[in-house]
């Protein structure tokens, strides 16, 4: 009886931890996400930095954009846009993005633990 429930206990927790190995990796901290339809920002969440807003605003506004541009930070950040949008725009989007404000901020904070 003791065994049986041993072993249970040792199953239950296997899964758990694959779980969490599988699906938790896989995204970090969600810095901002900006949801774009037929060009116009139909949603938003997060602090965004303001001129990246206007700039990216206006790259979707001129070419009618519907997709989905999210930052990320897992260690360092990561800026995800939408597979539907082609890899010029998406290259121009990257371009406006202060990858620099970001990691200016990370230094900052790693001199302070240091």
């Amino acid at each position: 009886m003791v065994d049986t429930i041993i072993k249970i206990l040792v199953i239950v927790g296997l899964v758990f931890l694959a779980y969490k190995l599988i699906f938790s990796s896989s995204r970090g901290l969600t810095i901002f996400e900006m949801h774009f339809k037929d060009g116009k920002l139909s949603n938003h969440k997060g602090k965004i930095p303001e001129r990246f807003e206007r700039e990216t605003r206006a790259i979707a506004k001129s070419n009618k954009l519907t997709c989905t541009i999210r930052a990320e930070k897992s260690g360092h950040v990561r800026l995800h846009v939408s597979a539907n949008v082609g890899d010029n725009l998406t290259q121009q989007i990257r371009n406006q993005f202060p990858f620099e404000y970001y990691d200016k901020k990370q230094q900052d904070s790693s001199k302070l633990k240091g």
